[in-house]
């Protein structure tokens, strides 16, 4: 699979040859699903707490006789029907971290790059590198290539003036090679890779 290598200024700087294993598998919609609930359940802090019943300090004497009152029977004030009482099947502290196997995410990775591959919405640059940290220039160079809302990836380690400057533009993420992931590809309209990105990719996914 053929592709047009752009500059960041939008001008032409070759082509790229990108392996059909890693850029033209089959869309897999229920491996992407199973992927995307696995990075966000792992992100829930899982903190919530409320107290229960044995952790509420009160009396634990029988509020009142059990017979003759003409009122229901309680006994401990803790209870959950009670106002300050435990309650009943609250959250607890708890991870909500799954397993995935490591082939699954990596067919979910493949999948992912594969559907932007097929919907035209995937650009190859040759770097991210620019001169200085100008919001307004890298806003103008972006739209020279037709991108708006993006997720681009860099090399190894990014230019620190694009990462600046792009740290101010609305709905564009900038992450280095090794942080690219199943979520934020399908979460922005764009992917934009690198030269550099491009053969990561291909030499951990094939």
């Amino acid at each position: 699979m053929k592709l047009a290598v752009k500059t960041i200024e939008g001008a032409s700087a070759g082509e790229i040859d990108l392996a059909e294993a890693v850029f033209g598998v089959p869309v897999r919609a229920d491996i992407l699903h199973r992927c995307v609930v696995w990075q966000l359940s792992r992100r829930q802090q899982g903190t919530h707490k409320t107290k229960g019943r044995s952790e509420i300090k009160a009396t634990a004497k029988k509020m009142y006789a059990q017979k003759g009152t003409g009122q229901a029977r309680h006994g401990n004030k803790a209870a959950p029907q009670f106002r300050g009482g435990g309650k009943a099947f609250g959250p607890v502290v708890r991870s909500h971290a799954s397993n995935l196997p490591k082939k699954v995410r990596q067919l979910a990775l493949r999948s992912a790059l594969s559907s932007k591959a097929a919907e035209g919405k995937l650009v190859v640059v040759d770097s991210v590198a620019i001169a200085e940290p100008k919001t307004a220039k890298l806003t103008a160079q972006l739209g020279k290539l037709g991108i708006s809302n993006a997720l681009v990836v860099g090399g190894a380690e990014l230019d620190i003036n694009f990462a600046r400057a792009a740290a101010n533009i609305m709905h564009l993420d900038v992450l280095p090679q090794q942080g690219i992931n199943v979520y934020d590809i399908l979460r922005r309209d764009t992917l934009v890779l690198t030269r550099d990105a491009v053969k990561h990719l291909e030499e951990r996914l094939q």
